[in-house]
């Protein structure tokens, strides 16, 4: 059995908030940087080679594109400040709590999300060095539980956000990498995903995954015009890259698992 030490979890911030104490596997890291009016006391992505500056259009792919570029680890991951991966079992309170949301028609939506206000109980419930290790022995990667959608991957891109996005995205693939238009048009009919741009992956899939994902990222801006994305719209490529994700699995046909996320609800109020 071989284990690296050499494992790095990003956590993504956006602004400002709640730093919680975790080991140094876990860093927390600053999307935006270049950004922001006021220094932050965590490392920013506006170092070297950096998009920093894009931030608003590619939330935080702006910290992953930072990461590809500029460090190095045997095992990287992505994670956000108030959401985290967890290998140990849900609580039975929390399993009964979500049943109140089945009347709602929210039951779905809960499944592998564990909201909670209790940080302190759940600070060690977070997903550990050890836990990585003996998980990557098995399989290639971690992804979050799927998120359960009441439509299609298409559908529901359609309903939120602008359809013809996608339809440049299927141009672009058809373009540069036709061989992956089966899985693009196989998981846009799924009415689930995983989301968030959250995983942990060896270094050798991540570094061919960031490639392949910025490649399309890059020719999208170059062939979209970005003024006319405004608000929670402006977060595009944010948006297709949590897709690309699921694209990219899906033709590589990866060997991973699905973890549950904790979702700190305290951390969110107070960002």
């Amino acid at each position: 059995m071989t284990y690296s030490s050499n494992i790095k979890i990003y956590i993504f911030y956006y602004k400002k908030g709640e730093i919680l104490d975790l080991n140094s596997t876990y860093q927390p890291l600053m999307c935006g940087n270049n950004l922001l009016l006021e220094n932050s006391n965590i490392i920013g992505d506006d170092t070297s080679e950096s998009i920093s500056i894009k931030n608003k259009y590619y939330s935080e792919l702006t910290g992953l594109y930072w990461i590809w570029k500029n460090t190095k680890q045997d095992i990287i991951g992505s994670c956000h400040y108030r959401r985290y991966f967890t290998a140990k079992p849900e609580p039975l309170l929390y399993e009964l709590k979500r049943l109140l949301y089945y009347p709602l028609g929210l039951y779905k939506k809960r499944i592998g999300l564990i909201y909670t206000q209790n940080t302190s109980y759940f600070l060690s419930r977070i997903l550990n060095d050890q836990e990585i290790n003996k998980i990557l022995l098995q399989y290639d990667a971690i992804l979050p539980k799927a998120r359960k959608l009441r439509y299609s991957i298409e559908t529901h891109y359609r309903r939120y956000h602008d359809i013809n996005d996608l339809k440049l995205l299927e141009s672009i693939i058809t373009e540069k990498y036709p061989d992956y238009l089966t899985a693009y048009h196989t998981v846009l009919k799924r009415n689930w995903l995983y989301a968030n741009n959250m995983f942990i992956m060896k270094n050798d899939n991540f570094q061919e995954f960031m490639e392949w994902l910025f490649c399309i990222l890059f020719e999208f801006e170059k062939k979209v015009d970005l003024s006319k994305y405004t608000a929670y719209q402006q977060r595009v490529f944010g948006f297709l890259a949590e897709r690309l994700l699921n694209i990219w699995f899906e033709y590589k046909n990866l060997n991973y698992i699905e973890l549950p996320l904790i979702y700190f609800k305290t951390l969110k109020k107070n960002n």
